[in-house]
């Protein structure tokens, strides 16, 4: 144990004190039958520690070079948390994915494993739902005095979220426990939902009347989103223009793969056709799921031992559905293992027909060699990673989901997308929507102008209408309520975004520029094993580190 891991793990420690549902999320044992406290009082002892923490790392000798980057990484963490915290920047603490009400559900979700659910942590996070959204209350009438409300979008949305808890909360006790404990799971559950319904009357009576319709957040904001969610820094207008030349790239490849299902007809025609044809359709939320864990289990038998070596806890994925309307989602095992690594699909209909052609391609995605492989090596790193950069995906989103795209583009390239439906599909919803959101997420922001030669509005700046009739007519993209939560999703986390294309870019340019250094010694295999222990970063650093001259072979 070193001066800088003793120091990595106490941070750990003590933020998952504060922050017990973040630390749900990154998988840190120990706080399970707490959720965070959303005050102004405790948001302030968030940030102190990561003030008190960042002096000290700067203060602590390092060794080699596992500890510089551990420090590095580690450092630039801390330091942009404390830029969040001294522009105010989440003093609102309302968003559409990863706000606090999303992250209440979430942390009762990941207890709610079956049969094998720890049933008193279950009850006690169910008690503590109404005090977590009684802090929330507390902050977000304090940011109300100081005169900030969260943009009106973000207000209702999460009204209607907590709304959508309560079915989910009902059902949690059904059939678990024995005969007392099913009474107060019950009883717990039916507090929560009371609380949820009172919160989501705040929000929609009270808080959104004072909240602005102006959703863009102006270049200084956005930067430190960037900052947060990529661990970079853009010249934003050059990257504006780099996502339009990458949609039109990936266009014209929709339009040769789509005349290769139907020559002659237009792209959205042939998207269409694809939903509807039964070949490329499964019925019913049971057999999805089987067929989603075939096609989980197929990927990690094809790759173990030629193009990756997965330790044997990460060949298995557990696979399942949630009945919502957002994107599926992946989450890595816990540091002790005893929740393993699971995708989350989501449905709105349990029993209808499911398209399958975009499939294969988001669980590449979220599985191996995506996600799942990712984060599952980082977890079980303990040898060169220390406990913060083994449990920090969720911090670097840039890092976590462009290698996520970045698994993508190496399936096609190691021949998993020969039917061109399959291709079509990782096109459409891989590529396709990643580069809008580039566009979206800073022409919104920054309210730039839509530049000629697009054929779409061009000269007028972007508002919420735009971007919604952009993604429904200009990329093909619905139904109508997948839209609006995209919308919704830029709009609330500026710079999250640009994440996936982003990352990828950078995954891509990383390898063919080590490539160019190691020459005939390049070894793709041994590049991914080398890249993937590194642990979660920014893509700065993470840039940086693949391309070090001094590292060859």
């Amino acid at each position: 144990m070193t001066a800088l891991n003793d120091l990595a793990d106490r941070y750990v420690d003590e933020s998952a004190v504060l922050d017990p549902c973040l630390a749900s999320a990154m998988g840190v044992a120990g706080q399970e039958r707490r959720l965070t406290d959303f005050g102004p009082r405790a948001a302030w002892e968030r940030a102190e520690l990561a003030r008190r923490t960042l002096k000290v790392v700067a203060d602590t000798p390092v060794s080699g070079d596992a500890e510089r980057v551990a420090a590095a990484v580690l450092g630039e963490r801390l330091a942009t948390e404390v830029a969040l915290a001294d522009a105010d920047a989440y003093g609102t603490l309302l968003d559409t994915l990863d706000g606090p009400v999303q992250r209440v559900r979430q942390a009762v979700g990941l207890l709610d494993q079956g049969r094998d659910t720890v049933w008193d942590a279950l009850l006690a996070r169910l008690r503590a739902v109404p005090g977590a959204l009684t802090s929330l209350y507390e902050g977000l009438e304090a940011a109300r005095r100081g005169g900030r409300v969260a943009p009106y979008r973000q207000v209702v949305r999460n009204a209607r979220d907590c709304l959508d808890m309560r079915p989910y909360l009902a059902g949690l006790p059904a059939g678990h426990g024995d005969g007392v404990l099913r009474g107060a799971l019950d009883r717990a559950a039916a507090t929560a939902n009371e609380a949820l319904t009172r919160f989501a009357g705040y929000l929609t009576e009270e808080l959104a009347p004072d909240a602005p319709e102006t959703d863009a957040l102006g270049e200084d904001r956005y930067r430190l989103g960037v900052r947060e969610f990529l661990g970079s820094r853009l010249d934003l207008r050059d990257t504006y223009a780099w996502g339009w030349d990458e949609l039109g790239r990936i266009q014209r490849e929709m339009t040769a793969t789509a005349a290769r299902i139907a020559p002659g007809e237009p792209v959205p025609a042939v998207l269409a056709a694809l939903d509807r044809d039964p070949r490329h359709q499964i019925r019913g939320a049971a057999a999805f799921r089987d067929w989603l864990q075939a096609l989980a289990d197929g990927a990690i038998a094809d790759l173990d031992g030629t193009h990756f070596t997965i330790p044997g806890p990460l060949r298995r994925i557990d696979c399942r559905i949630a009945l919502s309307d957002g994107p599926a989602v992946y989450l890595a095992p816990s540091e002790d293992l005893s929740r393993p690594g699971t995708i989350w699909w989501t449905r709105t209909d349990p029993d209808g027909p499911v398209p399958t052609w975009t499939v294969p391609g988001t669980m590449f995605h979220e599985g191996v060699p995506g996600h799942h492989l990712q984060l599952g090596t980082t977890t079980l790193n303990t040898t060169t990673l220390n406990r913060f950069q083994r449990l920090s995906c969720e911090l670097h989103p840039g890092h976590c989901e462009g290698w996520g795209l970045y698994a993508e583009r190496l399936m096609e390239e190691l021949g998993h997308f020969t039917d061109p439906a399959h291709r079509l599909g990782l096109l459409a919803t891989g590529q396709l929507l990643r580069a809008a959101r580039v566009v979206l997420d800073i022409g919104l922001h920054l309210r730039l102008r839509i530049p000629a030669g697009t054929g779409f509005h061009e000269g007028e700046r972007w508002m919420p209408s735009l971007a919604r009739a952009f993604l429904t007519e200009h990329c093909g993209l619905g139904p109508p309520g997948f839209v609006a939560f995209e919308i919704d999703r830029y709009l609330g986390r500026p710079g999250q975004a640009l994440a996936y294309k982003l990352g990828e870019k950078v995954w891509l340019e990383s390898r063919e520029a080590a490539r160019r250094r190691d020459g005939a010694d390049f070894d793709l295999k041994r590049f991914h094993e080398h890249a993937l222990n590194l642990g979660p970063m920014g893509l700065d650093l993470l840039r940086a580190e693949l391309t070090r001259t001094d590292r060859a072979g």
